[in-house]
């Protein structure tokens, strides 16, 4: 799609489009107007991400510049995907409109009615082709054998289809057919604004958010919040800064920052806030001093271990996961949460049960670990004496507690974590941000609708810190037996588990 000089450019377009209307061109959208422009007349990469505060007016804009494409070259295929159906019919019919009404484009509407339809037109083009010019369709439609010059990618994420890790990667694999659609020279954009902490208009690595790799990998960008660097509006004409306030105040926080300030935060406000972990890089160091066993974390003396095992043999998008996670306690009251394993289950091995038990060996060894609780809630009760085997195998003295819960998930979670993220008592190795536990707690709630089989590991852990046994000390023979504890005794919390 080259550009030819007879016919008038995007911006002109525009702003004629504007004086015929009788408006005035706000600034912002002369700055997206001229940021469209440029990407389209870009030969390296035409793949771009929009993103301004809600009622900006981005879709006019980009309603205008696919008319103006297809005024410029009445061949251009253009698809529109929305994450509804309806939702792409409006930015249909938002281009039928201006084709219909704007001086330079109204001789393309075909003579025939049903080339003129709610969610698809054909123009008056030079050539025959099989593909409309416009056409909508939903996210997750059939668009097998499409081809498309220019895709809009319109509000592809909404609240209903990224509230959980399932429902994102879902919609990722989705957004990931366009690349088969799309002509070799052809413009992919992207307008929106994000719904989740994980939402996929990324387009640079965020070294707050390590886990998250962007969707939108080296796209270009233009990012319009309602209120700019120095704190003023953006649209000050219809945004003064009293509305602006009372919007922050209707909306929430949460979704002022999602919705106007374009910010991956949660709409929903996260009870179990990552933020509030502490966290650190120090491996475990276990040292001997006056013939005793020391277990450290930097200059940290550890005084007690708990480690909890949610056994599931079921790791799919619907089942439980199979989690273990050890934590510790210190002199000064802090716990660290050291390591959490998500073990697949999906492994293709003959004895499953022993497979896991063996991870759950090492895993014990990594950590020099004194007990473990395996919960027998479910499949569990038979892994304990299995455990037992496989520990004595490896020669390592640790000792297999059968735990059992009998309170309610969620309230255990929250019981378990709220006091302490409160106090920013929980520490937790920078290791743990690379594992689902990190999205576990962002996506928290007490509907039990999203992944918690993490989060219950550790409450296991948090909720049944051990008494501090009284061991002598002594040598490490072929029997591994970790009673770096002390003597000393330690007050043990109420728990709900029954062990």
């Amino acid at each position: 799609m080259k550009e030819t000089r007879t016919k008038i450019d995007f911006f002109e377009f525009v702003y004629l489009w504007f004086r015929l209307q009788g408006l005035k061109m706000p600034k912002h959208q002369k700055k997206m107007t001229e940021w469209l422009y440029n990407v389209w007349l870009g030969d390296d990469n035409r793949k771009a991400l929009l993103m301004a505060f809600r009622n900006s007016g981005k879709s006019t804009i980009v309603g205008l510049f696919c008319s103006w494409a297809l005024y410029h070259d009445n061949s251009a295929r253009i698809l529109v995907i929305a994450a509804d159906y309806d939702l792409a019919k409006k930015m249909v019919r938002n281009v039928k409109k201006i084709i219909e009404q704007h001086p330079l484009t109204k001789n393309l509407k075909p003579q025939k009615i049903e080339q003129w339809a709610a969610d698809q037109f054909t123009i008056n083009r030079d050539v025959e082709l099989r593909d409309p010019s416009v056409l909508a369709k939903g996210l997750g439609a059939n668009i097998t054998g499409l081809r498309a010059d220019i895709i809009i990618c319109d509000d592809v994420e909404v609240p209903k289809n990224c509230d959980s890790s399932e429902k994102r990667a879902d919609m990722r694999e989705k957004l990931s057919e366009l690349d088969y659609i799309l002509t070799p020279s052809g413009m992919l954009l992207y307008i929106g604004t994000p719904h989740s902490f994980y939402t996929i208009y990324k387009v640079k690595r965020d070294k707050d958010n390590p886990e998250n790799v962007p969707f939108l990998l080296e796209f270009e960008k233009l990012e319009i919040p309602i209120l700019n660097s120095k704190g003023k509006s953006s649209w000050p004409e219809r945004f003064s800064e009293e509305k602006i306030a009372s919007i922050r105040q209707r909306s929430g926080e949460n979704k002022f920052m999602s919705q106007m300030m374009l910010k991956s935060v949660n709409l929903s406000d996260s009870i179990l806030n990552p933020e509030k972990l502490v966290s650190y890089d120090e491996e475990l160091n276990l040292v001997y001093s006056n013939g005793q066993q020391i277990l450290k974390i930097g200059e940290n003396k550890l005084l007690s271990a708990s480690c909890w095992w949610d056994p599931s043999f079921a790791f799919c998008e619907k089942g439980d996961n199979s989690v273990i996670a050890c934590v510790f306690s210190d002199e000064d009251g802090k716990f660290w949460l050291h390591d959490i394993k998500y073990i697949d289950t999906q492994k293709d091995v003959t004895d499953v049960a022993t497979y896991q038990c063996e991870i759950v060996a090492d895993f014990v060894i990594k950590n020099c670990i004194p007990s473990v609780r395996v919960e027998t809630n479910g499949i569990g009760k038979f892994l304990p004496g299995i455990l037992k085997q496989v520990l004595a195998k490896k020669k390592v003295k640790t000792a297999v507690i059968e735990a059992s819960s009998h309170k309610n998930k969620e309230l255990r979670i929250i019981e378990a974590f709220d006091v302490l993220l409160a106090n920013r008592s929980l520490y937790a190795h920078s290791k743990i941000w690379q594992t689902p536990f990190i999205e576990e707690m962002r996506e928290w709630s007490f509907n039990g609708k999203n992944k918690d089989d993490g989060l219950d590991a550790v409450a296991g852990c948090l909720l049944s810190q051990p008494v501090r046994m009284s061991k002598t000390s002594q040598q490490l023979s072929l029997l591994k037996e970790y009673n770096w504890q002390g003597e000393k005794t330690q007050f043990k919390a109420k728990t709900f588990f029954d062990v």
